[in-house]
């Protein structure tokens, strides 16, 4: 199937990787549709793609909620007719506060959006990707070093981190006889702009910032997982900087 006829989904697509992604996969000549809660910020992520921007569907919807995520991808079933890659993206965190201080809201709000929203995702592209022709998919889950190792006072983000590892093992396993592929991506410091706040702040504080790497290396690896034909899968990716403290100390 030749890459303009292919149709990407891509979840928390107006800002940070998200977005990143999105203009990788709409300069590629993917037919992107852009998801977020924010038409605004998800138009300015299309308008970055330039004349490629043509290609995107933006539709706002809230992958927390069950009947916004049907209808996203109800919506997305009839503008383009097929789903080709499912990029399972958005997410949030809690304050980093002690474990004890957290609330029971601030819990379930990052599970919600970081956990039950990819599995809803995942839900809705299964039921489009079994019964189209050329039948099959690929779904890429967003994981996160902290899918590995967490950093301190994270509770929240890592234990939704390491559920979405059991999340992309299960959807591999039942996909296999659909020709639905799933594979994870643990990213480690990307620079966005959310990363540039982190950056100001760690300074501001007199201590030295973490190494970051540019988010269009990202956006490239997850292009390229998405890229394998369907007998071919990346099960589990790791990128970061090169000298970010993951795998030891010294």
């Amino acid at each position: 199937m030749a890459t303009n006829d292919r149709i990407a989904l891509i979840t928390g697509a107006g800002s940070g990787i998200g977005r990143a992604v999105a203009v990788a996969f709409l300069k590629d000549g993917y037919r992107v549709v852009l998801t977020g809660r924010h038409g605004e910020s998800l138009g300015e992520t299309a308008s970055l793609a330039g004349a490629a921007g043509k290609n995107a569907l933006i539709i706002t919807a809230d992958v927390t909620e069950a009947a916004s995520v049907h209808e996203l991808f109800a919506s997305a079933h009839t503008a383009f007719g097929r789903l080709d890659v499912l990029f399972n993206n958005a997410g949030i965190a809690a304050p980093a506060v002690p474990l004890e201080d957290l609330t029971v809201a601030q819990w379930t709000a990052v599970i919600a959006t970081n956990l039950t929203g990819a599995f809803l995702c995942t839900q809705e592209a299964f039921r489009i990707m079994k019964s189209q022709s050329p039948r099959g998919g690929r779904i890429i889950n967003n994981g996160s070093i902290s899918a590995h190792a967490p950093r301190p006072r994270s509770a929240p983000y890592t234990a939704s981190k390491h559920a979405i590892t059991g999340l992309t093992k299960s959807t591999s396993l039942d996909g296999r006889e659909y020709d639905i592929a799933c594979g994870q991506i643990d990213i480690g410091n990307a620079r966005t702009a959310l990363a540039d706040g982190l950056i100001a702040a760690a300074k501001a504080a007199g201590r030295t910032p973490e190494p970051f790497m540019d988010v269009e290396l990202v956006a490239n690896a997850v292009l390229q997982m998405a890229r394998l034909p369907l007998e071919a899968n990346v099960q589990f990716m790791t990128i970061m900087a090169t000298k970010m403290p993951y795998i030891g100390r010294g």
